[in-house]
This record gives structure tokens, sequence and C-alpha cells, in this order.
């Protein structure tokens, strides 16, 4: 068994939690009809097996598959005297196919139906009910009691007290709907205090019920309301239905998404219920493991020069669009993603688009999603030279260290290409390759001071370069971050270091953007900021937006207008509209605007920039 409990872990790192049980069961061909949790004495290879790749995808707590298992839901399959012997099994299969270094949770669901009251009647049956079956989990030689999917807040605040006997730690986890209510009515932030007060309860969750945007919703209500751990367990989004089967559709990708954002607002563990899978699990484990294990930045110190008389080049002359920047004009960019192969020839093409409508710059962004794509320094020199419009460099601080990150940065400015948005950058494991090792010697802010110390003529060892470089500095900002005071304080940060003009994640609400224009305005120090803006192109891109992607507000108002689109081409047309509309309404706030091409069709984002 581990050395320290699950709440002496969770209190040091957060942890990871596996995906759906049932879920993987029932894809191997375990019929719905089934008894579940009897795989684990029928088809124990099967269940071993699933925890395997649960441990192999990352996971540092896998779950008994015995959420059912208790007399009561047992007696329905005629198997109520087999509760001992199939929690004992399911205990005793997670832990082999885990080991000692993984913490194993003695999974037990609720025995009431749902909607059925906590009767006095029924009372000692339940009471029974639960005492047999923990205990036979902690028998088994769990870690922990997972009290998992409750509806009534009664039963499982009797649950908790009942497993307490067995002297384990014990986590209440329970479901809400999408408007953060449980099934019989009570608000997320009412019910809480209720578990969390209770003397039993040592870590609370939310699970299933809701997929990963409603759960996250209820999260930055809940967490501030208890200081014991908080574990958020979502399904994968909404299921549909498919032919006739009842499919989730939720990539493992905008699930990652969320199991981010749950750990950066304070959640000490995140997991998958309902339609997960090892795959889902794998590229949240990889992120989550990744934002807890980030290294120690090198510090990077603004420097003198020592000869004073080295000036740094103006804005105005450092490029096209600085001057315009310069100058208070309108700039205009688009963003166009380097090609995945080495045949620049159909991106150039569309930047030809970009060119003749008379574009500003094309933003180049530099391994996106931590994908391997051509360079893009090599892809902006091509703009440059065989196009002509200016690039603007995104460059993040993931793939190089710092010596080399320096050299890029000399190398830009020798090769023409002035303009760069110095970015963190995704951590690899939410990549395409998520074993290969991140950098990070510095962040955005880190490498703003290095640019900047390099436009006043003194490289990183504090060593005078002449002539000094004309690095045109941009850094990325998100209007719609959930931890505002921190986004600020790390704006606050890159001004001081030496950024020169900002360019913003896609704005939907143009009153976010204003909230931030106006903190913004307060700083000592002020530069030009750059809209991002994203045309949507349906309604399913509309609601994805909206519920999958974090830190992005879509009003309900601009939902309903695509709800009124009735084909493609309509859609189409509508998103173009609402960006424009955006586009003129933030107009004499900003700069100017950065519009992404969605599926890479140009088209719409110069139409939205007409």
């Amino acid at each position: 068994m581990p050395e320290s409990t699950i709440i002496e872990r969770m209190q040091t790192a957060p942890v990871v939690f596996d995906g759906a049980m049932g879920t993987v069961i029932y894809s191997r061909g375990v019929f719905i009809n089934r008894c579940f949790d009897e795989v684990c004495l029928t088809d124990p290879e099967l269940v071993r097996s699933v925890h395997a790749e649960y441990v192999k995808a990352g996971a540092d707590v896998i779950e008994t598959n015995t959420f059912g298992a208790n007399r009561i839901w047992l007696q329905g399959y005629g198997l109520a005297e087999k509760t001992v012997e199939i929690n004992l099994a399911g205990a005793r299969l997670a832990r082999e196919a885990a080991g000692d270094e993984r913490y194993i949770a003695g999974s037990v669901g609720p025995c009431l139906r749902a909607g059925q009251l906590l009767t006095e009647e029924h009372r000692q049956q339940v009471e029974d009910a639960f005492r047999e079956c923990t205990q036979a989990l902690a028998d088994g030689g769990v870690d922990f009691i997972l009290l998992e999917t409750f509806s009534n807040i009664d039963e499982l605040l009797l649950a908790a007290e009942i497993a307490a006997e067995t002297k384990l730690p014990i986590m209440a986890s329970f479901t809400i709907d999408d408007t953060g209510v449980t099934a019989r009515g009570r608000r997320v932030e009412a019910t809480v205090p209720l578990v969390a007060a209770s003397p039993h309860v040592d870590a609370l969750g939310l699970n299933c019920g809701t997929g990963p945007a409603p759960l996250y919703r209820a999260a930055e209500k809940v967490i501030p309301l208890t200081n014991k751990p908080f574990v958020f367990m979502p399904n994968a989004g909404r299921p549909q239905e498919v032919e006739g089967r009842m499919l989730y559709l939720a990539t493992p990708e905008y699930f990652t998404e969320y199991a981010k954002k749950f750990i950066e607002l304070g959640a000490r563990g995140v997991g998958g219920c309902c339609g997960t899978t090892p795959t889902h699990i794998q590229d949240a484990a990889s992120a989550v493991h990744a934002l807890s294990g980030v290294k120690q930045h090198i510090e990077i110190k603004a420097m003198v020069p020592k000869d004073l008389s080295v000036e740094a080049i103006p804005m105005a002359s450092k490029s096209r669009f600085g001057g315009k920047l310069a100058r208070g004009e309108k700039v205009t960019s688009i963003e166009i993603s380097p090609p995945r192969s080495s045949d620049l020839k159909p991106m150039l093409e569309r930047v030809e688009l970009c060119h003749h409508a008379g574009i500003d710059a094309i933003n180049i962004p530099d391994g996106p999603r931590a994908s391997a794509r051509i360079s893009p320094m090599v892809t902006s020199i091509a703009i440059r030279q065989q196009v002509g419009i200016e690039p603007i460099l995104h460059y993040c601080c993931r793939d190089r260290n710092l010596i080399g990150m320096q050299s890029d940065l000399l190398g830009s400015d020798a090769a023409g290409i002035p303009n760069l948005l110095i970015i963190t950058g995704d951590p690899p494991k939410i990549g395409d390759y998520p074993d290969v090792t991140g950098v990070f010697d510095v962040d955005a802010i880190g490498l703003t001071q290095v640019a900047t110390n390099l436009n006043h003529g003194i490289d990183i060892g504090g060593n005078p370069i002449a002539p000094p470089s004309g690095i045109l500095i941009g850094v990325g900002v998100n209007p719609c971050a959930v931890e505002m005071d921190r986004e600020m304080d790390r704006y606050r940060r890159k001004l001081e270091a030496g950024a020169e003009y900002a360019i913003t994640q896609p704005v939907f609400d143009p009153e976010a953007l204003f909230r931030f224009l106006d903190m913004a305005s307060k700083l000592p120090k002020t530069i030009p900021v750059v809209a991002g803006i994203w045309p949507l192109v349906s309604l399913k891109n509309a609601e994805f937006m909206k519920n999958e992607v974090p830190g992005v507000e879509v009003p309900d108002s601009v939902i309903e207008r695509m709800k009124t689109c009735k084909t493609r081409e309509d859609g189409i047309a509508m998103g173009c509209e609402i960006a424009r509309e955006i586009r003129d309404t933030v107009s004499d706030a900003v700069a100017g605007f950065q519009v992404s091409a969605p599926f890479g069709k140009v088209e719409l984002a110069i139409d939205v920039l007409s």
C-alpha cells in the first residue's frame, strides 16, 4: 500500500482517478442486462485488464469494480449471497493490476433507487448493506472508501457514517444536473456544506450526472466552501444516440482541457465517469502531472547596457506592423497554422489570398496543442520571401533551452522576422508525443525579458552584442481567464519585462474584453491590445465553444442566433455576421484584430475583416 493516505497525498499534489468501468466493460461485449459487478467473479481477467489499462494511462487511483455490489442491488440479480465474495474479488483484482504504488478506492454506490426516500422502515436494511460491502472492501485491502454517484444526500451521510467503521478515509461524492441541482432539488452550493460538515467525510466529490462544462461551473461555486479536498469526475459530455446506441462524443482533448482547469481552480483530484475511457484518462493524467511538476524557471533580470549610448530601436522602426501600432492605426492579421508535411504550397496560396485582401500580417503558431509541424520560423521566412506579407512568429518556451531560444531570437531578427508573439506553450503531455520532455527554462515572462535585453544590446550572459536586436515583442492575454487576478498579475509582469503589444484569445463576449481593458488601463504601463476573433460556423461549433472550451464566454444571445440557422451555409453566414458585430463593438477600444481561419478557411477570416 502507498506510504501516505490518499488525503495526505492530495494535500501535497493533485491526483488523477481512473475513468468509467461500465463503459469499457460494455464495449467489450458484456450486455447491459448483466450484473457488471459479478464480472469480478465470472471474467476476472476482463476486469483486471481494464484496471491495467487505466494504470498504463497514468491514473493514480484505481476504483474497484464494485459500484453496485451491495446486498440490496445484488438481490435483483439473485446474487445477494455473493456480496462479500464480489467485493473481496473486486479489491484483489484492482490491487493486482495497480500494484502497491497506486491507491485503490473501494467503490460503493447507493442502495436506494433513484427518487427513493430513506425511511425508517428501510434504514436498518440500508445500514446493514453498507456495513457488509464496506467491511468486505476494507478486508480486501482497499486504501479508502469512495462513496460515489449518490443522489440522496441523507443516504450519502448515512453511508459515510457506516463506512467510517472501517477506519479508512472516506470520500463522499454526489451527482448534480446541468443546472447544479441534486435529484431532490437542492442547489449544489447548499449541499456541499452539509456533506463537508460530516465528521466522517474526509474528502468530497462531484461525479456523473453531467459533462465537464456544467461540472466546472459548479466547481467554481463549491471549492471555496470547504477546506477538505475536492475531486471532480464528469461524464464524457452528453450522450447522443447514434444508430440506436447512446454514445459519449466528447473527445479526450476536450476532457483534458477541463481536467487542467479543475486543477487550476483548486481541485485536488480529477477523474472520469460515464463515457470516459483509458484514452481520456491518459491525456488528462499527462496534462495534470505536467501542471503539478513544472520546473522552476530560470530568473531573467533586466540588464543595463554597459555602453549607455546603446538605445533600443523604436517600435515604429521595427516593422510595418509595429509602425501601424505605434501610429495608432488599426492592424489586421489572420492566423494560419504551419502544415504537418514539408509541402508549404497550399498554405502559401492561402497566405497570398490574405495579402491581396490587404491583411497586414499572418500569425504563425508554434507547435499548437504540442503538435509537430514545419518549423514556424522556416514557415515565416517562406511567407516573407515568397509572398511579401509580414509574419508574426509565435515563439513558445517548451521545446528549446535558454541558449537555443536566444539563438532563435537573434536568428529571427537576422532573417527579417522581427514580429514575435512570445508564449509559454502547451505541455507536451497533451500533444501527439506525450513522452517527450518539455524544457521550459523560462516562461513567457522570462523570455520577454530576454528579448528586451537583446533589444538593449545585452545577451543572457550579460555580454554586450552589437548591433542590438530589433524584436517587436508581443505577448498573449486571456480576457476570460478564470483566475483573473492571476492573469492580470502575469500581464503586469509581461509589461514590466518589456512587452510592446498583446493579442487576446478569441473573444465572443465583448463585455469580458472591456472588463479586461478597464483593468489594464489602471496599470502603470499600457500597450496596444489586438482582439482575437473566431468566426463560428455552426450551432454545434457555438455550443462546443460555450460548453467545452475553458476560458471562453459565448453569450446565450449568440447561441439563440445560431439556432435559427437551417443549413451549413446559413451557419457560416451567421457566424461571420456575429464576428463582424463583435469587431465593430470593440473596434474603438482595441488596436486591431487577429482573426482565426476556422478549418483553414481564410476566406471566412477575410470576410470578417472586410
